[in-house]
């Protein structure tokens, strides 16, 4: 064994000299502190945007014609600013406030998503399962093609199983009985795509998913809900009924049609309801949305929810990809492009303002809603509107930009781990004064096969050496995330920017490391450019 290799299996302890001959394992840790935000005053900012959001919001409503509409912001997993506008019921002027009760709609997945989980995580099922294991009705299905896989629990989450998209059908099914469901499904479902293929928005397929439930639990879907999924989250408003809703707290729906405002029925709970039965107000919804914006970062604390973190995390998350799209503003010229998919119950989105925003929309006859949430900056918006297929798409994505502006919308901070603490040290020495000791004593196994250790030495001397002496670390360590990261040294003359990555290896040592020349102003964290 030569000397270099013995030294790169003990890595210097931090504080000692860099020609030390001897070193001790590492006893720092690799596992990071959950990303934080870094600003105290951020909700402070935020808040900032509320009263243009308000404007916003009533502009919306009046434009649109919508006879009443509830809103709210959630920041940090709680419910800090709500608006009203409009009659919850247009006969009697009764006014709309924050326990008005709506209508939900497809918004209801979300939580027949959670119910699935719940029983996966409990070991009741799994998301590999047959679906027929629990509905046996679909055992009879005739599938497109001879080679077509049958459809499993995960298909249905991720409206991946085939059926066609069911929208305009999908709506006037709530009545339906259970009996009705099995007679459905008995006479046989047509397929659009082949499983496992393409996206296809079913209704249908979380309508199974509340049979799976019911079958699974032994108990009714609506009591399964209520009981495991909204009491523990204190949504004691929220049912699937609309006839227990107090009458002084129940939106009328209505539809804009000839210039005039007519009354919608409200639709009736039926085996149909797991895919768009729900009634709920802005407080509740609320709670849902901070519950889900609760389960970002993950971290150590206690478990607090009906599901695991993990497993809310798990909804968020694209699962079956679904298009992308680029719009040009004709006012502006400005293009927005967007892509993303469908996680378990939830859409997901990526664009040129937010890396991921999590959301899904509501829409019935007389009731239209949203929520959507930002995972990395911990913010959420949600909006409840009483007129048929009410489309807050567009006034919800200008409320978000309003918070944009306000300059408090800045993401969680990665935190480094220990040992990557101890070897931005470590590296800062060698950049000061190169040790073929330290520097082997910390180095993964390629870093020197990738390049010399006097190629590397003789390349970080030079980009030293005209940055002049007297460098030092300067600024905040910006880390990426636990193992990787990059900071400033500050030199006579210039500054250089230090990027180092560390190995899946314990002790974790540095596979990765550059160190080049950065202007005086220059920023360390990458700014992703601009949709144009």
């Amino acid at each position: 064994m030569t000397t270099g290799t013995a030294f790169r299996m003990l890595p210097i302890i931090l504080g000692l000299a860099p020609a030390v001959s001897a070193q001790l394992p590492s006893r720092l840790t690799s596992k990071a502190p959950p990303a934080r935000f870094a600003d105290p005053d951020r909700l402070t900012k935020l808040s900032a945007a509320f009263p243009e959001i308000d404007r916003l919001m009533n502009g919306f409503a009046e434009r649109s014609h919508v006879p009443g509409i509830a809103f709210g912001i959630i920041v940090d997993g709680r419910l800090v600013h709500t608006g009203t506008a409009g009659y919850r019921e247009l006969s009697s002027h009764a006014a709309v406030d924050s326990a008005t009760v709506f209508r939900i709609a497809s918004m209801t997945k979300s939580f027949t998503a959670l119910a699935i989980l719940q029983l996966r995580d409990a070991g009741k099922l799994s998301l590999e399962d047959l679906a027929e294991r629990y509905v046996p009705e679909l055992a009879s299905l005739r599938y497109p093609s001879a080679d077509s896989p049958k459809i499993t629990i995960r298909l249905l989450l991720s409206h991946s199983e085939g059926f066609p998209e069911d929208n305009p059908w999908g709506d006037q099914q709530l009545s339906a009985t259970d009996e009705d469901m099995a007679r459905m499904i008995t006479r046989g479902i047509p397929f659009s795509t082949a499983p496992g293929t393409a996206y296809e928005y079913s209704n249908f397929g979380f309508a199974i998913l509340g049979r799976v439930v019911a079958n699974v639990s032994g108990m009714p879907y609506p009591r399964y809900i209520r009981e495991r999924v909204l009491q523990p989250l204190s949504m004691n408003v929220t049912t699937l009924q609309a006839g227990t809703v107090a009458p002084e707290r129940l939106a009328h729906g209505y539809r804009w049609q000839d210039e005039h405002w007519l009354e919608e029925q409200q639709l009736p709970d039926g085996a149909f309801g797991s895919m768009g039965g729900m009634l709920t107000s802005i407080s509740d919804l609320g709670r849902w949305v901070g519950f889900m914006l609760d389960a970002w970062p993950p971290r150590d604390d206690a478990e607090r929810g009906p599901v695991r973190r993990a497993s809310a995390r798990e909804m968020q998350q694209v699962v079956r990809y679904s298009d992308a799209t680029a719009v040009r503003d004709t006012a502006s010229g400005t293009v927005t492009l967007t892509a993303g998919g469908y996680g378990y119950g939830l859409g997901v989105r990526q664009n040129c303002l937010f890396r991921t925003a999590i959301s899904h929309g509501g829409g019935l006859p007389g009731f239209g809603s949203v929520m959507r949430w930002l995972p990395e900056f911990g913010v959420g918006i949600i909006a409840l509107g009483n007129l048929t297929y009410t489309s807050w798409g567009g006034v919800t994505d200008q409320a978000l930009e309003a918070i944009s502006r306000t300059g408090g919308l800045v993401p969680r901070v990665p935190q480094p781990a220990p040992v990557l603490v101890e070897r931005r040290e470590q590296v800062s020495r060698l950049v000061l004064h190169w040790d073929n000791v330290l520097a082997d004593s910390i180095a993964a196994m390629n870093l020197f096969l990738d390049q010399s250790m006097d190629r590397r030495r003789v390349a970080i001397e030079r980009v030293r050496l005209q940055a002049g002496d007297g460098c030092r670390n300067e600024g905040a360590f910006v880390a990426d995330n636990a193992l990787r990261g990059r900071w400033r040294m500050r030199c006579a003359n210039g500054d250089l920017r230090v990027s180092v990555t560390l190995a899946p290896t314990e002790p974790a040592t540095v596979q990765y490391l550059e160190v080049v020349a950065l202007g005086r102003d220059e920023n360390l964290v990458a700014v992703p450019p601009a949709c144009r």
